[in-house]
C-alpha cells in the first residue's frame, strides 16, 4: 500500500473534523464521563473478597 494512501473514511474523518471542531472535546468530555474514574481501591477489595466460584458444571442441581 502507497504510503500516501487514505480511504475513503479517513477522508471522511477529517472532513467531518474539519467542518466540526468541538467534536474532539466532545469525546474527551464523554470518555472522562464514562471511562476515566478513579477507582476506591477499598471498595475494588470488597468486590474480589465477595466473589463467589462458579461450579464446575452451572446447570447442575444439587
Amino acid at each position: 500500500m502507497a504510503k500516501n494512501y487514505e480511504s475513503d473514511v479517513t477522508k471522511l474523518i477529517k472532513e467531518f473534523k474539519e467542518k466540526h471542531p468541538e467534536t474532539e472535546a466532545r469525546q474527551r468530555e464523554g470518555r472522562a464521563r464514562l471511562w476515566d474514574k478513579s477507582l476506591d481501591p477499598e471498595l475494588l477489595d470488597g468486590f474480589k473478597q465477595a466473589n463467589v466460584p462458579q461450579k464446575p458444571y452451572v446447570y447442575q442441581t444439587d
